[in-house]
């Protein structure tokens, strides 16, 4: 039988059809496809390459499909196997409607097709969430393999996920994950970006960004919440009343989670000017109502700022063209900017990453796969002159911060004058360092999120009410040194309906501690128990208080020399695994670049059960006090009073405390 007749849960459970090739759907020009990847492979690995794909499928197919595969990999550098995209549309349903023996499973197949639904994935077609190369599965078989075993699982398995290649069910038991998900765990001398090209192309490894690679992308939303929180107390650090009417804020990127900054920047109610190449991704955007136009001329774009500025109204422009054109005539106009930052996928430079200057999107990816020596030539060029403007217009006053995406990293490997004077630090802060860190994850607060599995969007506006009243009572009783973080998340979640934050599955996010996490879990299970709600699937960004380990962003203010280790995020998901969770990932790589990180996360299906219960009590205040005890080992301050209170509050926790020795007699001796 045709896929094509199948219904929908019919299709998932045939995974890959074993008595026919699918027919071969048009290859859709309205979709924001990847680039086509530069040629890295020899012959014989293009060999190699074509053998592993083939082994998913007869070898009767073998003839027809052996020559559809290595053009695919001649043309776009990968093996995507377009030919087994599924015949319905890819979107987060209803829990209900997934052919499932287990509930567990059901919710994990729900949030894998959110993070490939049209609405909210860059590249949908080539299975790429967000970040250039931020993948959930490498190709459409291991997609449709991996759909066909969660129909099949029960409670007493668990799928074990190698890089999205399912390498199939193994017997566990009910209290286990169903899923462990790792992402491009490579022998540390393979962790070079090359070795993910290589790797990659080859079909056995793949870079599974953060929450791509762990089915718990939200789309933006995730990323508006922090940049909100970032923008707003920028905006304290540099006028003391935390003013942000008038202000002027410039960025770039408009892909993936970087898509989020204008709204944020709405939200905050400062200005804010958003660069953009890629006039899909903007007006994807501007289609979605996350940023208010599009301009397409740079003069046009710094006038219509200023007129807002002068207004004093909240407004985000989408400029269409590269960010150093706008930066190099913000310094030649004299403009003065008050916040500047960059959020383009500098963690993947040389394949779409970042862009050049005074090139077209076209002839730059041209250039990319057909010679990529001068790409990357030009690419350091650009980064030498965006940090040339940068650091002239941090000169008239701006204060600018690194986002955690490698900008300053790739701009110090160009050469560009972008290090501090003792040769070791850069001249600007990470927003970790100076912001999220010290005041949001060595206190234990960071992004709690959650996806209403009914669908419903009354279920979500419900999740809302219940969440800010959590927050409100627990602020009566919170410490001085909580009371802005408390006071800003109460804020936002009271916003965040208005804002209309969904883009695919009904999910919310917030910044909570444990302390908040566990009550907001706790009344949602109650609810659902109570029938008020249905289920829900609780989780969190990677970038958070203990699922990270990167000394270029999450761990970067961590100044006792084990901010590159990766001891914390591995603890994480093994602690994260016994604890409780439905599923558990572990990634190489993430928002800073292949082999600058390594990540964890976890997903957890509340479904009314006083199992439910037990499980996110015991694994959510692991998930947190594990990295705030990790940071108050490093002597950070906040991360020493906030595990302190933790102790107090839980007489089972018991954690090393350090001693701080004193300046004089430490330099004494050297």
């Amino acid at each position: 039988m045709s896929t094509a007749t199948l219904s929908f849960a019919e299709e998932i459970q045939v995974g890959i059809p074993q008595d026919h090739l699918p027919p071969m759907p048009e290859y859709d020009t309205e979709v924001n496809h990847a680039p086509v990847r530069k040629e890295i492979l020899s012959q014989e690995e293009k060999k190699l390459a074509l053998r592993n794909a083939l082994r998913y499928f007869p070898e009767k197919f073998h003839a027809e499909l052996a020559p559809e595969f290595a053009e695919e990999l001649r043309k776009y550098g990968r093996i995507y196997m377009y030919r087994y995209r599924p015949s319905y549309e890819i979107k987060a349903r209803p829990i209900s409607d997934y052919p499932a023996k287990s509930k567990q499973a059901a919710a994990i197949m729900l949030m894998i097709q959110n993070n490939l639904d049209h609405a909210v994935a860059q590249h949908p077609h080539e299975l790429i969430t967000y970040g250039g190369n931020g993948a959930v599965f490498q190709n459409w078989a291991q997609y449709r393999l991996t759909m066909q075993y969660l129909s099949q699982m029960t409670d007493e398995q668990t799928l074990h996920m190698y890089s999205g290649h399912p390498m199939g069910l193994f017997p566990s038991h009910t209290g286990a994950p169903r899923v462990i998900v790792t992402n491009g765990m490579m022998i540390p001398n393979y962790s070079q970006p090359d070795d993910w090209e290589k790797f990659n192309a080859l079909g056995v490894t793949q870079y599974g960004q953060m929450t791509a690679g762990s089915y718990m992308y939200i789309g933006p939303q995730g990323i508006v919440h922090g940049t909100t929180i970032t923008v707003l107390n920028a905006c304290r650090k540099i006028d003391a009343d935390g003013t942000t009417a008038g202000k002027l804020f410039i960025t770039a990127g408009l892909g993936g989670m970087s898509g989020a900054q204008p709204k944020a920047g709405n939200i905050a109610g400062v200005v804010s000017i958003t660069a953009e190449v890629n006039p899909k991704a903007a007006y994807k955007r501007h289609e979605q109502g996350w940023v208010d136009e599009v301009i397409e001329d740079v003069d046009a774009t710094i006038d219509a700022a200023i007129a807002y500025q002068k207004k004093g109204e909240a407004h985000s422009i989408a400029y269409l063209g590269n960010i150093v054109s706008l930066w190099e005539r913000l310094v030649e106009r004299n403009i003065k900017v008050d916040l500047g930052s960059d959020q383009t996928s500098l963690h993947n430079p040389w394949a779409g990453g970042y862009y050049p200057v005074d090139m077209s999107l076209e002839d730059a990816n041209a250039m990319m796969a057909e010679n990529p020596s001068e790409f990357k030539k030009r690419i350091q060029e650009t980064l030498r002159r965006h940090a040339t403007a940068v650091n002239t217009l941090s000169e008239r006053g701006m204060y600018f911060f690194d986002y955690g995406n490698a900008f300053l990293l790739e701009a110090s490997r160009a050469g560009a004058d972008i290090m501090a004077e003792n040769g070791i630090d850069f001249k600007y802060p990470s927003y970790v360092q100076d912001i999220m860190g010290p005041m949001c994850f060595d206190y234990g607060f960071g992004p709690f999120r959650w996806v209403c599995a009914s669908g419903n969007p009354a279920d979500l506006e419900k999740t809302d009410a219940i969440a800010m009243q959590v927050l409100q009572d627990i602020m009566q009783r919170s410490p001085k040194e909580i009371q802005q973080q408390m006071a800003d998340n109460i804020r936002w979640i009271e916003q965040a309906g208005p804002n209309k934050m969904v883009v695919g599955s009904q999910a919310r996010i917030l910044y909570a501690d444990a302390e908040g996490r566990i009550a907001i879990a706790r009344a949602f299970n109650d609810a659902i128990a109570k029938g008020e709600i249905g289920p829900i699937v609780l989780g969190r960004d990677h970038h958070d208080v203990s699922g990270t380990d990167s000394p270029y962003r999450e761990t970067s203010n961590i100044y006792d020399g084990s901010s590159f280790t990766a001891d914390m995020a591995i603890q994480n998901v093994i602690g994260d695994s016994f604890r409780g969770a439905t599923w558990v990932s572990i990634h190489n790589g993430g928002g800073v670049g292949w082999g600058e990180v390594i990540n964890g996360g976890f997903g957890m299906l509340l479904d009314g059960s006083e199992e439910a219960d037990t499980k996110l009590e015991r694994m959510l205040h692991y998930d947190v006090n594990n990295g705030i005890a990790r940071r108050s080992w490093a002597r950070n301050k906040e991360a020493i009073f906030a595990i302190k209170r933790e102790m107090e509050r839980t007489p089972n926790l018991k954690v090393t405390l350090p001693n701080s020795a004193d300046d004089s007699i430490i330099d004494q001796q050297f």
